[in-house]
C-alpha cells in the first residue's frame, strides 16, 4: 500500500506519542523537512484480523513494524514441532528486530485481534538513519531494550515459582498499558490461557488454578478476558521483586 500523507504535523506528533514510531520518526530535534521524510516512507497497512499473519518464519526481513492498536503474538517452532511463544506485542511495540542479523524473519507474528501496523521499509530507514540526526541512536537504543527484556525473561523462567511467574506477567502488562494511557488496574487479556501458559513455561491448568489462587486471595478479579488487579502491592509480593518487563515492555514516557 503507498505511504499515507499526513499534512499536520501537530497531528502527526499526536497520533505517535503512545507509539514506538514516536521514538524513531520523531528524535529529538528533528526539523519539518526531516519529519515529512520520516513520515513518507511508513506504510500504514490495512488491518490485520484475529489470526491473521504479519509474518512467519523464513520469510524475508524488508520491513520493521510498530503496532498502533490491537495486539500481536510472536512464536517459533521448538525442535519438537510444537510452538513456542515468544512474545505479546502491544500498541507502540516493534517487531521484526530478531530479523536483522539474518535478513529473515525467525518466527512468526499473528495477530490476537484487529490490528493496525505500522511498516516501516528497513532499507529506507538505513539511508535515513544517516541523514536524521539521532535516528541510529534512537534505533539503537530500542535494540538496547530488546536484549534487556530478554534477559528479564529468561531471569523470569529460570528462577521464579510458578505464582511468580503468572504475577510478574500480569504486572508486565499492567506497567506496559499504563505507559500507554490505559488502566493499569483493568484490562483484557487478549491472549488465550494456553497462550499464556506457553510463554510462561507451565501447564495450562496450573495457570487456570492460580487465576481461581489469586481471586480467592483478593488479588484481583477476573471475568472471562477481562482482569482487575485488586491489590497491587500484593502481586508485587507474589512476584518476588519489582515488575518483569515481559518482551517489548519498553516505551516508558518520561
Amino acid at each position: 500500500m503507498p505511504p499515507t500523507n499526513i499534512v499536520d504535523l501537530h497531528g502527526l506528533k499526536k497520533a505517535c506519542s503512545n507509539c514506538t514510531l514516536h521514538d524513531l520518526c520523531i528524535p529529538m530535534g528533528v526539523s519539518d523537512t526531516e519529519l515529512d521524510a520520516l513520515e513518507a516512507i511508513i506504510n500504514r497497512r490495512r488491518p490485520l484480523q484475529r489470526g491473521d499473519y504479519l509474518y512467519r518464519p523464513g520469510d524475508r526481513m524488508v520491513a520493521l513494524y510498530a503496532v498502533r492498536s490491537g495486539s500481536v503474538k510472536t512464536s517459533t517452532l521448538a525442535d519438537d514441532g510444537q510452538e513456542q511463544v515468544t512474545g505479546f506485542h502491544l500498541p507502540g511495540e516493534l517487531l521484526g528486530l530478531d530479523a536483522i542479523s539474518e535478513g529473515i524473519h525467525p518466527c512468526s507474528a499473528r495477530a490476537l485481534e484487529t490490528t493496525a501496523v505500522c511498516e516501516i521499509p528497513f532499507d529506507r530507514l538505513e539511508e535515513l538513519s544517516g541523514q536524521v540526526q539521532g535516528l541510529q541512536r534512537q534505533l539503537f537504543r530500542i535494540m538496547s531494550r530488546e536484549i534487556q527484556s530478554d534477559e528479564h525473561l529468561m531471569t523470569l523462567l529460570g528462577k521464579k515459582s510458578s505464582e511468580a511467574r503468572l504475577s510478574a506477567f500480569l504486572l508486565s502488562l499492567s506497567s506496559r498499558f499504563g505507559d500507554r494511557g490505559f488502566s493499569r488496574q483493568t484490562f483484557n487479556l487478549t491472549m488465550s490461557r494456553n497462550d499464556i501458559a506457553n510463554y510462561l513455561g507451565l501447564a495450562v491448568e496450573t495457570v487456570s488454578r492460580l487465576f481461581t489462587r489469586f481471586q480467592a486471595a483478593g488479588l484481583l478479579e477476573v471475568d472471562r478476558k477481562l482482569v482487575n488487579i485488586l491489590d497491587m502491592d500484593g502481586m508485587h509480593n507474589m512476584a518476588g521483586a519489582q515488575p518483569v518487563d515481559d518482551r517489548r515492555s519498553d516505551n516508558k514516557r518520561g
